[in-house]
């Protein structure tokens, strides 16, 4: 009978939602019929950027073109990227706290030995993978990712932070990426320049504070979604 009673529920449940779902998918479809079309409307002189790019590659502070573009001469979108990751975890966490942490046990031997071979082993690749990105494929996002995954482990092996420094430090981590960007961002105007406009001989400099502070932030809100709601409350843990 609860079955029947459950499964009439849910039929009612969808048929109400088709509205919802409707209004939803048409959105969607819009989107990407105006995304085809600005793909379709491109100029066909589009390549002629690739030499525009090398011509200005000198005063970009880097030589790999991937992070001349994101870091220097599209700073903007970069800076908007960071901006969504950081309302990603803004939403999460005005859902709900995280809710007490169930008994968990200590690691064993051999994930202990794993941790302590893997950890230090990953933070150098993301280190390299970082300072790599000035002349080759790598970069900020591509080290948040890999210092995810060392965080992650820690978390799944009851790696714990003390509760007194949870609140403000966590914040200050999620917030130090778009904060270092945007001050790189307002100097520039007390420089007599542009928003992300960067003087060529400090450009470099400025490009890899800021990709350290977003690297430390990337991945300490990765981590934070992972956590799937908000951890500075009583019982709970990071």
């Amino acid at each position: 009978m609860q079955i029947k009673v459950l499964s009439q529920k849910m039929e009612e449940d969808t048929i109400a939602s088709w509205p919802i779902r409707l209004t939803v998918g048409g959105i969607v479809l819009m989107i990407a019929v105006g995304l085809l079309y600005a793909i379709w409307s491109l100029s066909p002189d589009y390549a002629e950027l690739k030499w525009t790019l090398a011509a200005s590659m000198h005063e970009s502070g880097v030589s790999h073109p991937v992070t001349a573009v994101l870091m220097n001469f599209r700073g903007y979108d970069t800076l908007l990227e960071m901006g969504v990751l950081l309302l990603a975890v803004m939403g999460t966490w005005s859902l709900t706290p995280i809710k007490a942490a169930p008994e968990t046990h200590p690691p064993g031997l051999v994930q202990d030995g794993l941790l302590r071979l893997l950890i230090p082993l990953i933070t150098l690749v993301a280190g390299y993978v970082l300072w790599a990105g000035a002349y080759a494929p790598g970069g900020a996002f591509q080290a948040g990712a890999l210092l995810t995954a060392a965080g992650i482990l820690l978390l799944l092996s009851d790696w714990q932070l003390p509760a007194s420094l949870l609140p403000w430090l966590l914040r200050l981590l999620l917030v130090s990426g778009v904060a270092v960007f945007i001050g790189a961002a307002l100097s520039m105007l007390w420089l007599n320049t542009y928003l992300l406009a960067y003087p060529p001989q400090w450009a470099g400099s400025i490009i890899l504070l800021i990709e350290l502070c977003a690297t430390v932030s990337i991945s300490a809100i990765l981590v934070a979604l992972f956590l799937g709601g908000r951890p500075d409350e009583p019982g709970s843990t990071i």
